[in-house]
């Protein structure tokens, strides 16, 4: 077990021969692309604008246009490639001692234990397909939500994508909404380079006009900004999808597992607009500037159901309302009504039980709750006390830090008039 852990791999990647040779090998993609970028400016301003076209007017205009598409495309290109991953925090690592435990525990359950007892704190939702705290054991770390080791970068990295050969970076929490503007603004710049050289391209191969060398300059660059075009189209349509349904490739592949509600793609779906200004920020001024403005840390996620309780919290006082679609409720076969009746309690230790919680639109969702048996106040000092049967409505809600169902212990009511017996109140 090597003394010095940490989130990147930086023992391993000693160890590989050659590894500049490979650092550099990386680095051909992006080469590539900035000679494409190089040679069009080269073509498009001097070839086309300046050689090519005799209307001054035109010329302005078209160099006007194209200088601006062309900074915010490279820019974005620029913050997509050189913008740092991010990378998981030192208070996710797990002490040597626990990794230790961990790697020599005879079951699988003692793991689960360990791990779960160290996460206990951390603010993570996501599991594994056996229930398990998502743990890498190449960073010996808690993963955090939405986090993937990517084995190119050596290091687990927040939110991530995927890992682009072309941008030689791995696209995540931190540079995506660069990389989204970079797809958007290579389509833009291809499509508007295609577009204003159309007619002289058609001219070129009519052979109205005689460019020499420069004729071909021009029909190589309608041939390549099209087949750009043509590409990008459909990476960048994929792309604003997922920024509209807040998911990322991975997450389209294989659905996320929440501790509560099991795979879920559309677990952290806040709605269009929501899912949008998490990647664009709240500023629509810099929406469509490469400059960071997304929401968030990169640790934490805002859920779907978190989303939805905070939505009908923010409905303000519901003790009168008729449950809605987001009421839930834990309900008898009775389907007793909620009344407002305090009641105090009857033993100093709570059980727990697994529940069923039912919402007005059918959907279910099972969780442990914790039950304290409650007894109403007595109008008689008197009076010989009783057990009774108790009619419970709750309202859940989803706890922020852990996903775990918070069962509301309010609208308790008790009956005097249907006293049962001890027996009858351990039934129920």
């Amino acid at each position: 077990m090597p003394a010095r852990m940490g989130n990147y791999e930086s023992d391993g990647k000693r160890s590989i021969p050659c590894a500049g040779c490979m650092a550099a090998i990386k680095w051909i993609p992006v080469i590539f692309i900035a000679a494409v970028i190089a040679w069009s400016y080269y073509a498009y301003v001097v070839q086309l604008c300046l050689l090519s076209i005799e209307n001054t007017f035109e010329q302005i205009v078209f160099l006007i246009f194209y200088h601006i598409i062309c900074i915010l495309f490279f820019w974005s290109y620029w913050n997509t490639i050189f913008t740092p991953v991010g990378t998981v925090p030192s208070n996710w690592r797990i002490p040597e001692a626990d990794i230790e435990y961990i790697f020599h525990s005879d079951t699988q359950e003692q793991q689960k234990r360990i791990l779960e007892n160290f996460a206990k704190t951390l603010p993570v939702t996501n599991r594994t397909l056996n229930g398990s705290v998502r743990f890498c054991e190449k960073c010996k770390i808690i993963k955090p939500d939405r986090a993937h080791h990517c084995s190119v970068c050596g290091a687990c990295v927040l939110k991530m994508d995927h890992h682009c050969p072309w941008v030689n970076n791995c696209v995540n929490f931190t540079n995506y909404k660069y990389f989204v503007l970079f797809l958007g603004y290579a389509l833009l710049y291809c499509l508007y380079v295609a577009l204003t050289s159309l007619e002289y391209f058609i001219r070129f191969w009519r052979g109205d006009l005689n460019g020499g060398m420069g004729r071909f300059h021009i029909l190589f660059l309608f041939f390549v900004s099209l087949m750009f075009a043509i590409s990008l189209v459909s990476l960048f349509g994929y792309h604003i999808y997922l920024t509209l349904m807040n998911r990322t490739t991975l997450e389209a592949f294989r659905a996320p597992i929440f501790r509560i509600g099991g795979p879920d793609k559309n677990g952290y779906n806040l709605g269009k607009y929501a899912n949008f200004q998490e990647v664009f920020g709240d500023n629509w001024k810099l929406w469509f500037l490469p400059v960071y403005s997304s929401v968030g840390d990169g640790l934490t996620y805002t859920t779907q159901k978190q989303h939805q309780m905070q939505s009908y919290d923010s409905m303000g006082d519901t003790s009168q309302q008729q449950p809605t679609s987001q009421h839930h409720q834990l309900l008898h076969q009775d389907d007793a009504s909620p009344l407002n009746t305090a009641g105090t309690v009857i033993h100093s230790l709570s059980a727990t039980s697994t529940a069923t919680i039912k919402s007005s639109d059918g959907n279910e969702t099972n969780g442990i709750i914790t039950i304290i048996p409650v007894k109403p106040a007595l109008a008689n000092d008197n009076e010989a006390a009783a057990e009774p049967d108790i009619d419970v409505v709750v309202i859940p809600t989803i706890d922020t830090a852990n996903g775990n169902v918070i069962i509301n212990m309010r609208d308790i009511e008790s009956s005097r008039e249907n006293v049962l017996s001890r027996k009858d109140f351990e039934n129920v």
